[in-house]
């Protein structure tokens, strides 16, 4: 079995240490370098790319954030899995659209931190229960639908309003998913029918339309 090449990038020295320490345990991984920023994360992965990225949030020089994109845009099939213990749902929706594969907080047990390597790994998304009900209330309480969003959108369920509400966030099928507790495949149905009642088949053009409808 291929050793699973992880990379460690955290402002804290005693959590990089403690996390190599709990990860290089395991048979079917190796932590390949550790970064205390953003900037030398991207350094590491331009001299050897690793699978699966464990990265902080807060960190100086560059953030968890726009690592993930800078790194998520030049290497796609790296898995990046956010790992704090900050759970702010501002950070974590804008970590996930930035391709983020997950968020996991830092008091995870070392079994279950191995357990969501491994899945995120193998193509999983990862997100405790605790912060998705966070966002789940967040989004509610952007999805509230008035008379007036549904006068403009006629024709459109409430489901579905709700869905178009979420798009319009910059959520991803995924994303949507994870937080309103319904599958993929039913968010990629309801995305569908929008379109088709937006007479578009581009997320970008559906997304302008229906920002101006709910304006």
């Amino acid at each position: 079995m291929d050793n699973i090449k992880i990379l460690i990038v955290d402002d804290q020295t005693l959590m990089r240490d403690g996390l190599k320490t709990i990860i290089d345990l395991e048979d079917n991984m190796k932590v390949i370098a550790t970064a205390e920023n953003g900037e030398e994360a991207i350094n590491v992965c331009k001299k050897n790319l690793p699978d699966v990225i464990l990265m902080d949030i807060r960190m100086p020089v560059l953030n968890g954030v726009e690592c993930t994109k800078i790194i998520k845009t030049l290497y796609e099939k790296v898995k990046i899995l956010i790992l704090t213990t900050f759970d702010d749902e501002d950070y974590i929706i804008d970590a996930i659209a930035n391709g983020a594969s997950g968020y996991i907080l830092k008091d995870i047990e070392g079994d279950d931190l191995i357990k969501a390597i491994n899945d995120v790994y193998k193509g999983s998304f990862m997100m405790p229960s605790q912060i998705a009900l966070k966002i789940a209330r967040k989004l509610k309480n952007t999805t509230n639908i008035t008379k007036e969003q549904k006068k403009s959108l006629k024709g459109f369920s409430d489901r579905e309003i709700e869905i178009a509400k979420a798009m319009t966030c910059g959520l991803s099928n995924k994303e949507i998913s994870a937080t309103v507790f319904i599958s993929e495949g039913t968010v990629k149905n309801y995305v569908s029918n929008i379109y088709s009642k937006l007479g578009t088949s581009d997320r970008t053009v559906a997304v302008l339309k229906l920002k101006k409808c709910l304006e």
